[in-house]
Protein backbone atom coordinates (compact mmCIF):
# COMPACT_ATOMS: atom_id res chain seq x y z
CA UNK A 1 0.00 0.00 0.00
CA UNK A 2 0.96 3.69 -1.04
CA UNK A 3 0.13 6.75 0.47
CA UNK A 4 -0.84 8.06 -2.98
CA UNK A 5 -3.75 5.08 -3.15
CA UNK A 6 -5.29 7.40 -0.67
CA UNK A 7 -5.35 10.08 -3.08
CA UNK A 8 -2.97 12.24 -1.29
CA UNK A 9 -1.78 14.93 -4.45
CA UNK A 10 2.26 14.39 -3.48
CA UNK A 11 4.10 16.07 -5.87
CA UNK A 12 6.87 15.09 -8.52
CA UNK A 13 7.37 11.81 -10.68
CA UNK A 14 7.75 8.86 -8.30
CA UNK A 15 10.25 5.33 -9.95
CA UNK A 16 8.89 2.00 -10.33
CA UNK A 17 8.04 0.68 -7.10
CA UNK A 18 8.34 4.44 -5.67
CA UNK A 19 11.08 3.22 -3.10
CA UNK A 20 15.18 3.54 -2.44
CA UNK A 21 15.78 0.31 -5.15
CA UNK A 22 14.35 2.26 -7.74
CA UNK A 23 17.85 3.76 -7.65
CA UNK A 24 19.41 0.87 -9.74
CA UNK A 25 21.95 -1.62 -7.80
CA UNK A 26 20.58 -0.54 -4.31
CA UNK A 27 19.10 -3.72 -2.19
CA UNK A 28 17.39 -3.34 1.07
CA UNK A 29 17.02 -6.32 3.54
CA UNK A 30 14.89 -6.65 6.65
CA UNK A 31 14.99 -9.07 10.23
CA UNK A 32 11.83 -8.68 11.88
CA UNK A 33 11.74 -9.43 15.04
CA UNK A 34 7.94 -10.27 16.85
CA UNK A 35 8.31 -12.03 19.88
CA UNK A 36 6.34 -13.15 22.94
CA UNK A 37 2.30 -11.93 24.18
CA UNK A 38 1.91 -8.33 25.32
CA UNK A 39 1.48 -8.19 29.40
CA UNK A 40 1.15 -5.95 32.22
CA UNK A 41 4.70 -6.41 33.82
CA UNK A 42 7.23 -7.56 31.08
CA UNK A 43 10.50 -8.11 32.45
CA UNK A 44 13.88 -7.32 30.23
CA UNK A 45 14.34 -11.32 30.88
CA UNK A 46 11.35 -12.13 29.11
CA UNK A 47 11.63 -13.60 25.44
CA UNK A 48 9.07 -10.32 24.44
CA UNK A 49 10.26 -8.34 21.88
CA UNK A 50 9.31 -5.97 19.20
CA UNK A 51 12.13 -4.76 17.09
CA UNK A 52 14.53 -5.56 14.37
CA UNK A 53 16.86 -4.61 11.88
CA UNK A 54 16.83 -2.86 8.25
CA UNK A 55 19.95 -3.25 6.05
CA UNK A 56 20.76 -0.94 2.47
CA UNK A 57 23.56 -2.40 0.29
CA UNK A 58 24.20 0.65 -2.08
CA UNK A 59 25.57 -1.62 -4.76
CA UNK A 60 24.33 -5.19 -3.50
CA UNK A 61 26.25 -7.85 -2.44
CA UNK A 62 29.48 -6.76 -3.83
CA UNK A 63 32.82 -5.05 -2.82
CA UNK A 64 32.63 -1.31 -3.73
CA UNK A 65 32.48 2.16 -2.45
CA UNK A 66 30.35 5.38 -2.74
CA UNK A 67 30.91 8.75 -2.63
CA UNK A 68 29.05 10.07 0.77
CA UNK A 69 27.46 13.06 3.04
CA UNK A 70 25.72 13.30 5.88
CA UNK A 71 23.86 16.44 8.37
CA UNK A 72 22.20 16.53 11.44
CA UNK A 73 18.89 18.08 12.40
CA UNK A 74 19.36 17.10 15.74
CA UNK A 75 21.63 14.94 17.46
CA UNK A 76 20.05 13.10 20.21
CA UNK A 77 21.04 9.59 18.77
CA UNK A 78 23.37 7.68 16.98
CA UNK A 79 24.45 7.06 13.74
CA UNK A 80 28.07 5.07 13.78
CA UNK A 81 31.28 5.42 11.08
CA UNK A 82 30.31 8.82 10.33
CA UNK A 83 33.70 10.14 11.25
CA UNK A 84 34.94 8.55 8.00
CA UNK A 85 32.35 9.54 5.91
CA UNK A 86 33.21 13.32 6.96
CA UNK A 87 36.95 12.94 6.18
CA UNK A 88 37.08 10.72 2.96
CA UNK A 89 33.91 11.83 1.55
CA UNK A 90 33.54 7.89 0.77
CA UNK A 91 30.87 4.73 2.59
CA UNK A 92 32.46 1.41 2.78
CA UNK A 93 30.17 -0.47 3.40
CA UNK A 94 26.40 -1.43 4.27
CA UNK A 95 24.24 1.15 5.85
CA UNK A 96 22.23 -0.53 9.03
CA UNK A 97 19.50 0.64 11.19
CA UNK A 98 17.69 -0.75 14.00
CA UNK A 99 17.10 0.09 17.91
CA UNK A 100 19.33 2.28 20.26
CA UNK A 101 20.75 -0.35 22.21
CA UNK A 102 21.04 -2.86 19.66
CA UNK A 103 23.73 -0.59 17.92
CA UNK A 104 26.76 -2.04 19.34
CA UNK A 105 26.04 -5.88 18.51
CA UNK A 106 24.50 -4.65 14.51
CA UNK A 107 28.05 -2.60 14.18
CA UNK A 108 30.13 -5.72 15.46
CA UNK A 109 28.28 -8.19 13.13
CA UNK A 110 28.30 -6.48 9.82
CA UNK A 111 31.86 -5.66 10.45
CA UNK A 112 32.32 -9.33 10.94
CA UNK A 113 30.21 -9.85 7.79
CA UNK A 114 32.30 -7.53 5.59
CA UNK A 115 35.16 -9.61 7.07
CA UNK A 116 33.72 -12.99 5.89
CA UNK A 117 32.04 -11.79 2.57
CA UNK A 118 35.33 -9.99 0.97
CA UNK A 119 33.01 -6.40 1.55
CA UNK A 120 35.75 -4.21 2.54
CA UNK A 121 38.01 -2.21 0.43
CA UNK A 122 41.14 -3.28 1.05
CA UNK A 123 44.33 -1.37 2.50
CA UNK A 124 47.38 -0.77 -0.15
CA UNK A 125 51.14 -1.27 0.49
CA UNK A 126 53.96 -0.03 -2.07
CA UNK A 127 51.14 -0.51 -4.85
CA UNK A 128 49.50 -3.45 -3.78
CA UNK A 129 46.34 -4.78 -1.47
CA UNK A 130 47.22 -6.02 1.52
CA UNK A 131 45.17 -9.12 2.48
CA UNK A 132 42.90 -9.24 5.09
CA UNK A 133 43.15 -5.51 5.99
CA UNK A 134 41.41 -2.25 5.22
CA UNK A 135 38.38 -0.30 6.32
CA UNK A 136 35.02 -1.48 7.68
CA UNK A 137 33.47 1.25 9.50
CA UNK A 138 29.84 0.20 9.18
CA UNK A 139 27.34 2.81 8.96
CA UNK A 140 24.76 2.32 12.15
CA UNK A 141 21.60 4.09 12.61
CA UNK A 142 19.29 3.86 15.78
CA UNK A 143 15.94 4.95 17.07
CA UNK A 144 14.31 4.29 20.19
CA UNK A 145 11.39 1.57 20.45
CA UNK A 146 11.35 0.96 24.17
CA UNK A 147 7.77 2.08 24.32
CA UNK A 148 6.76 -1.22 22.66
CA UNK A 149 10.15 -3.22 22.52
CA UNK A 150 11.65 -5.18 25.48
CA UNK A 151 14.64 -2.68 24.45
CA UNK A 152 16.56 -3.11 27.99
CA UNK A 153 16.48 -7.20 27.02
CA UNK A 154 18.81 -6.85 24.26
CA UNK A 155 17.26 -9.21 21.91
CA UNK A 156 18.56 -8.50 18.85
CA UNK A 157 21.10 -11.65 18.02
CA UNK A 158 24.31 -11.82 15.11
CA UNK A 159 21.74 -14.04 13.51
CA UNK A 160 19.22 -11.78 13.06
CA UNK A 161 21.78 -9.09 11.61
CA UNK A 162 22.92 -11.31 9.23
CA UNK A 163 19.45 -12.58 8.14
CA UNK A 164 18.68 -9.10 7.40
CA UNK A 165 21.90 -8.56 5.30
CA UNK A 166 21.93 -11.79 3.59
CA UNK A 167 17.93 -11.20 2.11
CA UNK A 168 18.95 -7.96 1.22
CA UNK A 169 17.53 -7.70 -3.03
CA UNK A 170 16.20 -5.37 -5.29
CA UNK A 171 12.55 -4.39 -6.14
CA UNK A 172 9.93 -3.64 -4.10
CA UNK A 173 10.31 -2.49 -0.65
CA UNK A 174 8.68 -3.51 2.87
CA UNK A 175 7.12 -0.88 4.81
CA UNK A 176 5.71 -0.09 8.26
CA UNK A 177 6.28 -2.69 11.20
CA UNK A 178 9.46 -4.30 9.83
CA UNK A 179 13.01 -4.22 10.18
CA UNK A 180 14.41 -1.81 12.60
CA UNK A 181 10.84 0.14 11.85
CA UNK A 182 9.01 -2.82 13.42
CA UNK A 183 8.22 -1.10 16.88
CA UNK A 184 9.03 2.49 16.15
CA UNK A 185 5.88 5.40 17.11
CA UNK A 186 5.48 8.15 14.58
CA UNK A 187 3.14 11.19 15.33
CA UNK A 188 1.74 9.63 17.63
CA UNK A 189 0.10 7.01 15.51
CA UNK A 190 2.21 3.38 14.66
CA UNK A 191 5.10 4.29 12.89
CA UNK A 192 8.43 2.58 11.27
CA UNK A 193 10.05 1.59 7.94
CA UNK A 194 8.75 4.05 4.92
CA UNK A 195 10.21 4.53 1.31
CA UNK A 196 9.66 6.60 -1.58
CA UNK A 197 11.68 7.68 -4.78
CA UNK A 198 11.48 10.58 -7.88
CA UNK A 199 12.09 10.59 -11.02
CA UNK A 200 14.27 13.94 -11.18
CA UNK A 201 14.69 15.95 -14.78
CA UNK A 202 17.89 17.72 -15.51
CA UNK A 203 19.03 19.12 -19.08
CA UNK A 204 21.61 16.19 -18.97
CA UNK A 205 18.81 13.22 -18.26
CA UNK A 206 16.95 11.60 -15.91
CA UNK A 207 18.15 10.76 -12.48
CA UNK A 208 16.67 8.71 -9.72
CA UNK A 209 16.84 9.60 -5.94
CA UNK A 210 15.21 7.38 -3.33
CA UNK A 211 15.07 7.43 0.33
CA UNK A 212 14.56 5.59 3.18
CA UNK A 213 13.31 6.28 6.40
CA UNK A 214 12.93 5.15 9.86
CA UNK A 215 10.11 7.23 11.15
CA UNK A 216 9.78 7.46 15.30
CA UNK A 217 9.13 10.96 15.64
CA UNK A 218 6.87 13.80 15.97
CA UNK A 219 3.28 14.20 17.93
CA UNK A 220 -0.03 13.79 16.91
CA UNK A 221 -1.06 17.40 16.97
CA UNK A 222 1.46 18.60 14.66
CA UNK A 223 0.67 16.05 12.24
CA UNK A 224 -0.14 18.03 9.11
CA UNK A 225 -0.50 15.75 5.11
CA UNK A 226 -0.57 18.70 2.40
CA UNK A 227 -1.34 21.10 4.77
CA UNK A 228 -4.50 18.70 5.89
CA UNK A 229 -4.19 19.15 10.28
CA UNK A 230 -4.74 15.01 10.18
CA UNK A 231 -3.58 14.70 13.52
CA UNK A 232 -5.93 17.14 15.21
CA UNK A 233 -9.01 15.71 13.03
CA UNK A 234 -9.00 12.19 13.99
CA UNK A 235 -11.17 10.98 16.86
CA UNK A 236 -9.95 8.29 19.04
CA UNK A 237 -7.45 6.00 18.28
CA UNK A 238 -5.15 7.05 21.51
CA UNK A 239 -2.55 5.54 22.84
CA UNK A 240 -2.20 3.68 26.14
CA UNK A 241 1.30 4.03 27.46
CA UNK A 242 1.07 2.37 30.68
CA UNK A 243 4.97 2.17 31.91
CA UNK A 244 8.34 3.30 30.37
CA UNK A 245 8.08 6.31 27.67
CA UNK A 246 9.66 9.54 26.43
CA UNK A 247 7.93 12.20 26.02
CA UNK A 248 5.49 12.97 22.98
CA UNK A 249 7.18 13.30 19.95
CA UNK A 250 10.80 12.28 21.42
CA UNK A 251 12.52 9.16 19.43
CA UNK A 252 14.11 10.37 16.42
CA UNK A 253 13.85 9.38 12.61
CA UNK A 254 16.80 7.67 10.33
CA UNK A 255 16.76 9.17 6.66
CA UNK A 256 18.70 7.68 3.96
CA UNK A 257 19.13 9.03 0.32
CA UNK A 258 20.25 7.20 -2.57
CA UNK A 259 20.82 8.78 -5.95
CA UNK A 260 22.36 7.65 -9.23
CA UNK A 261 23.01 11.29 -10.22
CA UNK A 262 26.75 12.28 -10.30
CA UNK A 263 27.52 14.49 -7.03
CA UNK A 264 30.75 14.49 -4.66
CA UNK A 265 30.68 14.25 -0.68
CA UNK A 266 30.26 17.99 0.09
CA UNK A 267 27.06 18.11 -2.36
CA UNK A 268 25.60 15.37 -0.72
CA UNK A 269 25.80 16.55 2.63
CA UNK A 270 23.87 19.80 1.27
CA UNK A 271 20.90 16.99 -0.64
CA UNK A 272 20.95 15.16 2.81
CA UNK A 273 20.18 18.60 5.21
CA UNK A 274 17.16 19.26 2.91
CA UNK A 275 15.91 15.68 4.34
CA UNK A 276 14.82 18.27 6.93
CA UNK A 277 12.13 20.26 4.77
CA UNK A 278 10.56 16.72 3.94
CA UNK A 279 9.95 16.20 8.00
CA UNK A 280 8.64 19.55 8.74
CA UNK A 281 6.53 19.52 6.09
CA UNK A 282 4.36 16.94 7.87
CA UNK A 283 5.02 18.75 11.13
CA UNK A 284 7.86 16.79 12.96
CA UNK A 285 11.82 18.30 13.90
CA UNK A 286 10.92 20.38 17.06
CA UNK A 287 11.96 18.18 19.63
CA UNK A 288 15.58 18.37 21.50
CA UNK A 289 14.72 14.64 22.22
CA UNK A 290 15.02 13.61 18.82
CA UNK A 291 17.79 12.12 17.29
CA UNK A 292 17.18 13.25 13.19
CA UNK A 293 20.20 12.08 11.19
CA UNK A 294 20.77 11.76 7.39
CA UNK A 295 23.03 10.00 4.97
CA UNK A 296 23.01 10.62 1.50
CA UNK A 297 25.44 8.74 -1.24
CA UNK A 298 26.12 8.32 -5.01
CA UNK A 299 25.91 5.62 -6.83
CA UNK A 300 27.81 6.96 -10.04
CA UNK A 301 31.22 7.15 -10.48
CA UNK A 302 31.90 3.49 -9.41
CA UNK A 303 36.02 3.42 -9.55
CA UNK A 304 36.18 6.42 -8.01
CA UNK A 305 37.71 4.87 -5.23
CA UNK A 306 41.45 3.79 -5.58
CA UNK A 307 44.72 4.43 -4.11
CA UNK A 308 45.90 6.76 -6.57
CA UNK A 309 43.83 8.79 -9.27
CA UNK A 310 40.18 8.33 -10.88
CA UNK A 311 38.57 9.91 -13.54
CA UNK A 312 35.38 10.88 -11.92
CA UNK A 313 32.21 12.44 -13.45
CA UNK A 314 30.94 15.52 -11.38
CA UNK A 315 27.44 17.46 -11.40
CA UNK A 316 27.80 21.42 -10.93
CA UNK A 317 25.79 23.12 -8.22
CA UNK A 318 23.75 24.62 -11.39
CA UNK A 319 21.89 21.03 -11.53
CA UNK A 320 21.34 20.32 -7.65
CA UNK A 321 18.11 22.22 -7.07
CA UNK A 322 16.09 19.65 -8.52
CA UNK A 323 17.64 17.48 -6.49
CA UNK A 324 17.07 19.20 -3.17
CA UNK A 325 13.60 19.32 -3.79
CA UNK A 326 12.99 15.59 -4.74
CA UNK A 327 14.76 14.69 -1.37
CA UNK A 328 12.16 16.68 0.56
CA UNK A 329 9.04 15.49 -1.39
CA UNK A 330 10.60 11.91 -1.31
CA UNK A 331 11.04 12.39 2.47
CA UNK A 332 7.55 13.68 3.32
CA UNK A 333 6.10 10.77 1.51
CA UNK A 334 8.01 8.03 2.84
CA UNK A 335 6.86 9.12 6.04
CA UNK A 336 3.47 8.52 5.22
CA UNK A 337 3.99 5.54 3.69
CA UNK A 338 5.62 4.24 7.06
CA UNK A 339 2.43 5.49 8.65
CA UNK A 340 -0.13 4.02 6.37
CA UNK A 341 1.75 0.80 6.48
CA UNK A 342 1.63 0.24 10.30
CA UNK A 343 -0.34 -1.90 12.37
CA UNK A 344 -1.68 -1.39 15.52
CA UNK A 345 0.97 -3.19 18.07
CA UNK A 346 0.37 -4.02 21.67
CA UNK A 347 4.21 -3.60 23.30
CA UNK A 348 5.40 -4.18 26.68
CA UNK A 349 3.67 -3.69 29.80
CA UNK A 350 0.61 -3.71 27.45
CA UNK A 351 1.57 -0.30 26.02
CA UNK A 352 -0.54 0.37 22.95
CA UNK A 353 -0.24 2.48 19.98
CA UNK A 354 -2.88 2.50 17.22
CA UNK A 355 -1.94 2.81 13.45
CA UNK A 356 -3.39 5.96 11.53
CA UNK A 357 -7.16 4.96 11.09
CA UNK A 358 -7.34 4.51 7.06
CA UNK A 359 -10.90 5.07 7.03
CA UNK A 360 -11.02 8.31 8.79
CA UNK A 361 -7.88 9.65 6.93
CA UNK A 362 -10.09 9.00 3.76
CA UNK A 363 -12.85 10.74 5.47
CA UNK A 364 -10.78 13.74 6.28
CA UNK A 365 -8.84 14.16 2.90
CA UNK A 366 -12.59 13.87 1.79
CA UNK A 367 -13.30 16.75 3.74
CA UNK A 368 -10.42 18.75 2.16
CA UNK A 369 -10.93 17.59 -1.12
CA UNK A 370 -11.75 21.07 -2.17
CA UNK A 371 -8.64 22.80 -0.48
CA UNK A 372 -6.16 20.08 -2.11
CA UNK A 373 -7.79 20.27 -5.06
CA UNK A 374 -7.09 24.05 -5.20
CA UNK A 375 -3.54 24.03 -3.43
CA UNK A 376 -2.58 21.24 -5.48
CA UNK A 377 -4.27 21.52 -9.01
CA UNK A 378 -3.44 18.00 -10.92
CA UNK A 379 -2.57 19.13 -14.54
Amino acid sequence: MKARDFGIPFEGRCGKYNAITDVSGVEVGFRTIIRGESTEDTTKDSDFARTGVTCILPRGKRRSSVFAGRAVLNGNGEMTGTHWVDDSGFLHGPVMITNTNSVGIVRDTTAKWMVDNDYFPPAFKDGKEVPGLGFFYPVVGETFDGTLNNINGFKVTPEDVLAALDSAAGGPVQEGCVGGGTGMRCHGFKGGTGTASRIVETELGEYTLGVLVQANHGTREELNIRGVPVGREIVGYEQDIRKMSPKEGDGSIIVVIATDAPFLPWQLSKISRRAALGIGRLGGGYQTGSGDLFLAFSTANENAYTYRSAEITIFSDELIDPFFKATAEAVEEAIVNALVNAEDMYGRNRNFVPALPKDQLREILRKYRGYLDMAYPQG
